[in-house]
């Protein structure tokens, strides 16, 4: 096989393996826009993304010329209890691992209670659009990590990588508007994808714990494997799927009975 016929089908593979890890980030796209007025909503999404993508070029060539050092550590610490070996890399994905299932419990815990939902109706006409945007820059960067290291170990050819970002970024535009769209026709799933997000977050953080070899009583933290997480995810569709046609049939026969009953 010639140069340029392996760059074409590594690109391919980059553009598929960009649409398999960015499933996550563009659930968390999709739902941080809704925060922003109905009217902003697409343009945050566009803004956000392009953004994003230009910063992940330049973490993408940032990683070429220092990955070692990103994977040096910071300090260790070893409390008996506790031992950790922390590097910038295990840091920012502990952060977004974190900052993610904050995200996620606070907006269930919103949408249960009909005060607080009522409020971040209220509050969403002044949402500031900007600070939309830099949340999903910033996440999509953090995203990106997993992503841009997985490209490097399929290629070294610096445009193959650029031009997998900018086609995913595109593509991502695209989806981003379509998964908004069902999730506002389809209120019931936004919670299915605030769990899903949930679970997004457990992964980025036990994948911080075994970047950082963090342990506790001897007990290495071990990073959630791909395949477990999108099992999880498609037991939690499932589940979803199963109750809401049960419920339905429950419903129908709630009335059907009401009806015979007068």
């Amino acid at each position: 096989m010639n140069q340029s016929m392996e760059n074409i089908v590594d690109l391919a593979l980059l553009i598929a393996l960009q649409a398999v890890l960015g499933f996550d980030n563009l659930l968390y796209i999709s739902l941080e826009s809704k925060r922003a007025p109905l009217e902003n909503q697409k343009s945050v999404r566009i803004w956000g993304i392009g953004l994003a993508v230009g910063l992940r070029i330049c973490l993408l060539f940032l990683l070429l010329f220092m990955l070692d050092s990103f994977k040096k550590p910071w300090f260790n610490a070893d409390f008996g209890w506790m031992h950790v070996e922390m590097n910038f890399a295990a840091a920012i994905t502990l952060f977004g691992g974190v900052f993610i299932i904050y995200t996620a419990i606070k907006e269930v815990i919103h949408m249960i209670s009909l005060e607080e939902a009522h409020a971040q109706e209220k509050n969403r006409k002044g949402a500031s659009v900007k600070k939309i945007v830099a949340l999903i820059v910033m996440m999509n960067v953090i995203f990106s990590f997993d992503s841009i290291l997985s490209a490097m170990a399929i290629t070294k050819v610096a445009w193959v990588m650029v031009t997998a970002i900018l086609i995913s970024g595109v593509l991502m535009i695209i989806l981003a508007d379509r998964v908004s769209e069902f999730l506002q026709k389809n209120r019931l799933y936004e919670v299915l994808g605030l769990f899903i997000l949930l679970i997004v977050g457990i992964l980025l953080v036990s994948e911080g714990g075994e970047k950082s070899n963090l342990s506790f009583f001897g007990q290495p933290i071990e990073a959630m494997s791909k395949t477990t997480f999108y099992f999880v995810i498609a037991v939690l569709v499932l589940v979803d799927i199963v109750q809401g046609r049960y419920q339905k049939k429950l419903m129908a026969k709630k009335q059907e009975l009401h009806h015979s009953a007068q």
